[in-house]
Order: C-alpha cells, then structure tokens, then sequence
C-alpha cells in the first residue's frame, strides 16, 4: 500500500507529480488583500485567480490573509493553519477526470473570535488595498421586505455597544476604516464576491447604512476614499463530501482535510473601480469592464433561468438531478430555443463575450454528471427567483413584440409544478417562503387558471398583459392536458 502524503509546505515537493504545486516561493509573497469568507467558493475562484497570477506571471504582492468572523469559520481555521494555508483545488472534467492542483495564494488567516483587533489592524494596515467578501447574501444584513439595513439584529445592537470586539463584517470594516481616516494611510477597495445582483451596491449600501448610525464621522471620508465595483461570479462549486477527501487520498496520495472540488469553468466580471490599485487578475482570465449589468443580465437570463427551465421540466417529469433533464434531448432542444429566441434578444451589448460559445458552455455544464445539482435545490424559493430570472425576458419581449412561448410555458410548468406531484405520482414539498401563496393559487387555477398570475408579489401587473396570459393559459391548458415531454415536443416541431 502506497504512502499517503499529509498537505503542507514541507511535504509539497513530496507530492506526486500527477498535482500541480506552486512554483513560486510563498516565503516572498506580500499580503495585499483581506477576503472575510474562505469557504469552497472564494478557494475556488478569487483564491484560484490570485494563485495563477503568481503562478504563470510571478506576481507576488496579491497575497491573501484569510478572515473566519464566526465560530463556524474554526475548522477551517484550524485546518488551513495545519496545511500552512495550502489546499487541493480538484477540478471535475466533462470527461469525469480529476485534475489536483495545490493553490498556494492564502498565505495568513486570522481567526477573529480570538482576536478581534488582528483582524481590525490587518484590514486598517497600509499594505491592504482589497477587502473582499464572501459571506452570502444574509450577512449583508438587509431586510427581505423592505431592502433596508436590520438594525434590530442583536449582534448589530452589540457591535454598535462594543466597537472594538465586534461580531459583524461591518462592525470590522468600521473600526478599520476608522483607523485608516486616522492615520492617513489612504483608502481601500471592498470586494463583493457574493453571487448577488449589484452586490457592491449591497456591499456599500449596508456598510454606510451601518456606519452612519455607528460612527457617523466616518460617512465622508468613507464616500471619498472607498470603493465598491459590483462584480458577477461563476462557478459551480459543490460541497466537498468525504467522497471527495477519499478520492484525493486514493488517487492522489494527497491527504487533504479540506480539498475543494469544482466544475472546469470560470468566469468573473468586475467593475474597474479600485482605489488604491489591484492585482491585474485580465491575465488569467477575468474581464474588467465598466458596467457589469449587462454581464449580470446575461448569467441570470441565460444559466440561472436555463436552470429554471430544466428544474421545471425535469421536475414535473420526474428527473432527480439537474444533468439528466440537460441530457433529454426534448428538454435540451428546448431550452436551446429558449436561450437563442427569447433570451438572447434581450441582452444587448456584452462587449467581448462571445454569446453563443457562452450558451453552448452552459448546456455542457448542465450536463456534467460529475457535478451532480438536484432539481429540489433549483426549484426551491422559485417566488424569489422567478421574478429575476425569467420575468425580466418576458417583459423584454412583450415590450418589443417578440416571442414568449417557451418563457410562459415554464411559468405555466411553475404553476402545474405547485400542485406537489410529479406525473408518475411521486410527491415534493414546495419549499418556498410563499408555498402557501403558491399551492392555494395553483389549485384555484383548476378552475380559474388566470389564479395563478394574479400572486401580485411574484406577477405585479403582468396579469393585465394580454399577450402574455393568453400564452400562459394556452401552455397551462396543454399541460394539463398531455405529459411535460408532448407539450415540449409540440414545441420544439414549430420552431424556425
């Protein structure tokens, strides 16, 4: 039985030459930014980015220091101290091969329970250009209804009472932001790497919400010497199971306690607007442009309602996992035509992105049955998603007289999917903040099939378009009708 090989500094040139390691002497690496939020994804994407800058240019002043602001973050912690900041990113191929390589570019963390004022002074150090975050959309602390920063939240009420042992991001980022006002060490850059709509927005929206009841001084020099470019991020990155660890050990001699797997694909648009400089991440593949809207548009439009489409479908058929409805060619067909005559058009200018390379990527990824996504998990909260995903295309296309068909076939698939079951007989919950809402609607629509479409949160005066409800009750009706896979072959013989 072959050795295995624990992950760390001393042992990388014991590692087998099947995983790439980093080249570069990480004894040399400054530290230029703070990220708050080291799970799977910031270790497979912006993590990723910085570690093939140093990699493939030598650029060695983009080190990152690793922030855990809860108790949760102290495994992770624990382990990343371990393994000298070093983790295996394991790419999962299309053709299911596994390709190991070992990203070296977290070079500090600081676990903040434990000391609070390191993270304070590490985020107010001169050196530190970029704070980036991860820390999904519930740590931006606004409220679901009224979009406005919760000021009722105990731990906000507790950072605001002990500024200088804060629990939240914006408790930290005050009290360094104040510490650099004061020592006139210039401002910085925070980073949104949450995969939310206008997350800089967000991002500054709530630290300036915050800070103008906290530390009210903090306001002007924060609006002058901060900034907050939105970004849009891409890549699937599930959960790393024990599988994965296992796999690592097996096939790789490589004893990880922490790996990352994720999908060959990558993407990030930012917003050129950093302060006090950046890494020039356009070497390895992130695209700066001015206006990141129209990028945001086209992921939401195209992957998040491409997943819709598939959830739905494949739902109602009876399809558990999101790569077997990309791999029924009825349902692929149709969502090609989706994406190409009712998406597309609507678009607009995406500067240098080549749209239909970007299309066909997202049906290999669908397909990818090494990155297993469940239906249940795409069409859970679909009152939320709906309304960003694929309302914006038909009102789009309403709006210049084209084509709704297959965009109301998947609203009307939404509706037959509220009924709870499958149409081999199988039952699903409707896990939705709305699923009262969703399933009294659903069943009134038996006898009144307009029901549906007047959930005012979810439709708002779509319900008074005609256009559009008459396609939407011709969709219901054939569903109600036939089975999703007729109703989507009748489709699919009409199209151009």
């Amino acid at each position: 039985m072959k050795t295995t090989i624990a992950l760390n500094q001393e042992n990388l040139r014991r590692l087998p030459p099947n995983v790439k390691v980093p080249s570069y002497n990480r004894n040399e690496v400054k530290t230029s930014i703070v990220h708050i939020g080291v799970g799977n994804f910031h270790r497979s994407h912006e993590a990723f980015y910085t570690h093939q800058l140093m990699e493939r240019f030598g650029v060695l002043d983009c080190g990152i220091c690793g922030v855990g602001l809860l108790d949760y973050d102290r495994r992770i912690y624990n382990i990343l101290k371990d393994q000298d900041g070093l983790y295996t990113l394991v790419i999962k191929e299309l053709d299911g091969s596994l390709t190991p390589m070992v990203i070296g570019s977290i070079v500090e963390y600081i676990f903040a329970p434990e000391n609070p004022v390191a993270v304070i002074e590490k985020m107010a150090h001169p050196d530190i250009k970029i704070i980036s975050l991860t820390i999904t959309e519930g740590g931006y602390n606004l409220n679901e209804a009224t979009g406005e920063f919760d000021f009722s939240n105990p731990v906000i009420i507790e950072d605001m009472k002990n500024p200088m042992s804060p629990k939240t991001v914006f408790g930290y980022l005050a009290q360094a932001m104040k510490l650099r006002m004061h020592r006139g060490v210039g401002g910085c850059t925070i980073q949104s790497c949450d995969n939310i709509q206008g997350n800089g927005n967000v991002a500054k929206k709530a630290l300036l919400n915050y800070v103008e009841k906290a530390e009210p001084e903090l306001l002007e020099w924060i609006e002058e010497n901060v900034s907050f470019p939105n970004a849009m991020v891409d890549r699937i990155t599930p959960v790393t199971v024990a599988e994965d660890i296992e796999k690592l050990r097996d096939e790789f001699l490589v004893e990880d306690q922490w790996p990352v797997v994720c999908e060959p694909f990558i993407q990030w648009v930012i917003e050129d607007r950093f302060m006090a400089g950046r890494p020039a991440w356009e070497k390895v593949g992130a695209q700066f442009v001015e206006n990141v809207v129209p990028f945001e548009n086209m992921k939401l439009r195209l992957l998040n309602a491409g997943h819709t489409v598939l959830g739905m479908l494949g739902a109602l058929h009876g399809y558990k996992t999101i790569d077997q409805a990309a791999r029924d060619e009825d349902f692929c067909t149709f969502l090609k035509a989706f994406m190409d005559e009712e998406v597309s058009p609507t678009l607009g200018d995406l500067g240098g992105i080549d749209l239909e390379k970007y299309k066909a990527s997202l049906i290999e990824r669908f397909r990818n049955i090494h990155i297993k996504d469940l239906v249940a998990r795409i069409c859970l909260e679909s009152s939320a998603k709906v309304p960003i995903f694929l309302l914006p295309t038909i009102k789009a296309q309403l709006k210049s007289q084209q084509n709704i068909t297959k965009a109301a076939f998947v609203v009307a698939a939404w509706c037959k999917y509220n009924d709870g079951k499958d149409e081999k007989g199988n039952t699903y919950p409707i896990e939705d903040a709305m699923s009262n809402e969703l399933i009294r609607a659903a069943a009134l629509s038996h006898q009144d099939p307009i029901r549906f479409l007047q959930i005012e949160p979810v439709f708002g005066d779509l319900v008074n378009n005609k256009t559009f409800v008459d396609a939407f009750l011709t969709s219901l009706e054939m569903l109600r009708s036939k089975k999703v896979k007729e109703c989507v072959r009748e489709i699919n013989s009409k199209l151009k």
